[in-house]
């Protein structure tokens, strides 16, 4: 079993690095950690990246998760490649790209990029942002899957992901005590779906809210609150049409033997209690 630790950054191609940079910095609230001429990469908690945008197309977008050492990227090699999945070692250039000492390239069977990470860069400086956000970190994302059953399948049986809760056939799945690292939304595209960072409170999500009607920043879903992960949430629009998240007090769950995943519809009300609908395409049926 592939053992991941964490979900450790999102890489994602744009044509427009400067908008992207706008977006990041005064959008989303984080802040510059590395800059070369085709690559931006910022920081949203103690960790020397956890998002990248590059020069490039958008729909080249990857996730990377972390593995203990150097025995278990090679483990997680022969795994992989057992079940025909074609594994690529990092060259030393695109390891460092990725500021890790080693990184395992793949594509799950819906052809989402993955990568498996050992010894992600921390840099000893914190995190502040450039505009009060709230960010505690980067949490989690959602990926797009044409076979939700299919999928889910190779995350529980092959990696250590269990499952949370169901909405519909779209599993949210843990990999810590965290109540989701992964989401598998229903789609006929591949690669990342959304990507989420944790806010301290409600109050900064009703601040971003504020935020983002100002600058006209489109809304796709919320402010609202999940039944499943009980997290407040709130999802924007960014660079490309991805689509961010803030979210805040997101269940824990500690005791494995006493929990059982949760089925709800794949409806509004199974994505939020409160009454918000999204315009979210693989949020509706």
């Amino acid at each position: 079993m592939i053992n991941m630790l964490d979900v450790t950054y999102v890489r994602m191609g744009t044509p427009d690095l400067a908008h992207a940079r706008k977006f990041a910095l005064e959008v989303l609230g984080l802040d510059v950690s590395d800059q070369v001429r085709d690559a931006l990469c910022f920081k949203s908690d103690d960790r020397a990246h956890t998002l990248c945008y590059f020069k490039g197309d958008p729909a080249d977008n990857t996730v990377g998760f972390e593995v203990a050492d150097m025995a278990a990227l090679e483990a997680a090699a022969v795994r992989l490649e057992g079940l025909g999945r074609p594994v690529r070692l990092a060259t030393a250039s695109e390891a460092e790209q990725r500021m890790a000492r080693a990184v395992l390239m793949f594509e799950d069977a819906n052809d989402n990029r993955l990568e498996l990470v050992v010894r992600p860069a921390y840099d000893g400086r914190r995190y502040h942002g450039t505009r009060d956000a709230g960010i505690t970190g980067f949490s989690h994302v959602g990926l797009h899957s044409r076979d939700p059953v299919r999928d889910e399948r190779f995350w529980t049986d092959v990696t250590n992901a269990r499952v949370s809760d169901r909405i519909g056939d779209a599993p949210l799945l843990r990999i810590d005590e965290v109540h989701h690292s992964i989401a598998l939304f229903p789609s006929a595209r591949r690669g990342v779906q959304h990507v989420n960072h944790q806010v301290q409170s409600s109050d900064d999500i009703m601040r971003s809210w504020a935020l983002l009607k100002e600058k006209r920043v489109p809304i796709v879903f919320g402010p609202g609150r999940h039944p499943t992960s009980s997290a407040r949430f709130l999802y924007f629009e960014g660079p490309d049409g991805m689509v961010f998240e803030y979210s805040s007090g997101v269940r824990s769950i500690a005791d494995e033997l006493a929990y059982r995943e949760k089925q709800f519809p794949f409806e509004p009300k199974g994505f939020c209690q409160w009454g918000a609908k999204p315009v979210i395409a693989e949020f509706r049926n």
